[in-house]
């Protein structure tokens, strides 16, 4: 969650990128900039940004999971075996 620590006019940004960029890189947390008193764009540290999409795809990973978990609890599906037999025969691959 950002703070009020962490919103800047786009201007003060300008004016003073070297801060921004150091505070930004030391803090890990994104600063929100700001047009007319109006948030217009959200900056962060390139390492920051890798670790939010990390978070993001990980979070799609669990989601699959759960979601297959889900289906097998159901019942629905096909054993992993005959679904590779399929597939070996639909490619012309022989598994022997």
């Amino acid at each position: 969650m950002l703070d009020q620590n962490h919103i800047h006019p786009v201007t003060d940004f300008n004016r003073n990128t070297k801060e921004h960029i150091q505070r930004l890189k030391e803090t890990g947390r994104a600063e929100v900039l700001t047009v007319n008193g109006r948030a217009e764009i959200v900056v962060q540290s390139a390492d920051a940004y890798q670790k939010l999409l990390d978070a993001a795809e990980m979070s799609r990973t669990l989601k699959g999971v759960r979601r297959g978990l889900a289906q097998a609890k159901r019942g629905e599906g096909v054993p992993m075996r005959g679904f590779i037999e399929k597939l070996a025969k639909k490619r012309g691959v022989s598994l022997k």
